[in-house]
Parts: C-alpha cells; structure tokens; sequence
C-alpha cells in the first residue's frame, strides 16, 4: 500500500526556514505600540526620583551607543519596565555625573540600585537580565561568531571614522570593512542576519551602519551596498522591525551633527 506523504514534510528545508524567519519578523513587529517620547533633560532639568526602584535607561536620541541599548529595549518589549531618559549631551544636567553616572556618558542603565554603563555590555546585560525574545541563540558556533562580531565592531566604526575626513580613495579605505560585513551576512543561511535571526550582533551594528550609509552616499556619492546584495538585504530587514525604526532619528540631521562634529563642510 503506498503511503502519501504529509504535505508538510514535502516542503523545503529552505521554504521553512523563511517561513520561520517571517513568524519571528512578524513577532518583533506585531504589536509594537508607538512610544511617546519623553522630552530631552539638559542642564535646567531637575533629576528623576534616583535610585526609587524604577528601571531608567539614560540616553541622547542622537548618539548610536546610547542607540544599540534603546533598540534592545523595545526588541525585548520592555517599553514599561525599563523608563527612557534621554539626556542633552551638549547641555548636560550637572546631576547626571554628581548622582547617577561618573563617567558622564550615554547610555546607562539605573538598575536594582545600580549604575552600569557601556553600550556592548548593557545589551547583553538586557538581554539577560529581563524577560522577552532572546537576543542571542543557544548555538555554540553562533554565539562565538557573535563575540567575534562584538569584538570587530570598535575596528568597524574606527575605520569609517577615519576615513570621514581622508582625501584618499574611499573604496580602498572602507571598502575591505564592509567586505568583511558582507561575508559575514553569508555565515548562516537561516534569515538575513549576522546570526540568521535578528540578534544582539544586529544591534550592536545598525545604528553605526546607518549613519554611515546616509554620509558616505551624501559626502562622498559612495554606496556601500553596491555590490553587497546581503548588506542591502540586511539593511532592508532591519528597517521592517518597528523595534528598531522607532529609534531612528531623521538622517539629514545626523548627517548634520556629524560634519559638524568632524568639521566637514
């Protein structure tokens, strides 16, 4: 007697990885309610209630570290339990450093009566501390891919910082870093990120790459996605996830802080 096959076990290995992958997208969007932003506290701004119990996470809307924290935030759904502040970095309140970070940058996150800073080691620190999707998968060689993204980032952004203002050939300067990007968009076949699925390594990334992307098509008329299918591919996803669109600040004006803070004109 022959036996049909269930339809469902007939369907490519790959077909169900992109349905897989589609049933995550769908959940990091669906859902997402549009967050009323708080406004921005400068240096005639009075402090928050310190250390009451409340989660806070400190941040500038325009900085890209502060960024990488605010996208894990809203990805793991803690718009509730973790409280925005976001702070003027070029008019900051003199109570940020005297009472709540030393160091007196963004990002950091007032936690269990506790300040800790760095924007790599807050998002995993979300990440684990708090409930929602996890950010980082179980995989073992996933997850050594991942610190060795983690760790590369630093070189990454360094590279297109000094390039800003270098008179030399920018596909010869930049062009090898965001090589290595897209060779590392084709490790993993199960989604369109660096780890397959949306992750910490995304995030870690997305607020560098897209500024970078807005300088360098408007300074110096260069594409970084020509020739790079799977960095466009990833820069398109990463805009369907509202999580991380909600962060997002107008380009042109990023663009703007950043001639002016490297003195281009």
């Amino acid at each position: 007697m022959h036996i049909l096959t269930p339809p469902s076990s007939r369907i490519p290995t790959h077909t169900k990885k992109v349905k897989r992958l589609r049933t995550r997208m769908a959940t990091l969007s669906s859902g997402f309610v549009k967050e009323v932003l708080p406004p921005v506290l400068d240096s005639t701004s009075s402090p928050p209630n310190l250390f009451d119990g409340t989660t806070r996470l400190y941040v500038s809307y325009i900085c890209p570290y502060a960024q990488r924290t605010w996208i894990a935030r809203n990805v793991k759904g803690l718009q509730e339990k973790i409280k925005l502040v976001p702070i003027d970095l070029q008019n900051r309140p003199s109570w940020y450093k005297e009472k709540v970070y030393p160091g007196n940058k963004v990002p950091s996150l007032e936690h269990n009566n506790e300040v800790k800073g760095e924007s790599l080691d807050l998002i995993k620190y979300i990440d684990e501390q708090f409930e929602g999707p996890a950010l980082l998968p179980d995989d073992p060689a996933k997850r050594e891919f991942a610190e060795e993204l983690f760790s590369y980032s630093d070189t990454f952004n360094l590279v297109n910082y000094k390039a800003f203002t270098s008179t030399g050939d920018v596909e010869k300067e930049i062009g090898p870093a965001y090589d290595k990007i897209e060779d590392a968009l084709s490790k993993f076949d199960d989604g369109p990120f660096f780890l397959g699925p949306f992750s910490l390594v995304d995030i870690a990334y997305a607020p560098f790459i897209e500024r970078f992307q807005t300088f360098w098509l408007e300074v110096k008329n260069y594409d970084i996605t020509k020739g790079r299918p799977k960095l466009d591919l990833w820069i398109k996803e990463s805009n369907n996830i509202d999580a991380y669109t909600q962060t997002r600040h107008d380009p042109q004006e990023l663009l703007a802080v950043t001639k002016k803070r490297f003195g281009i004109e």
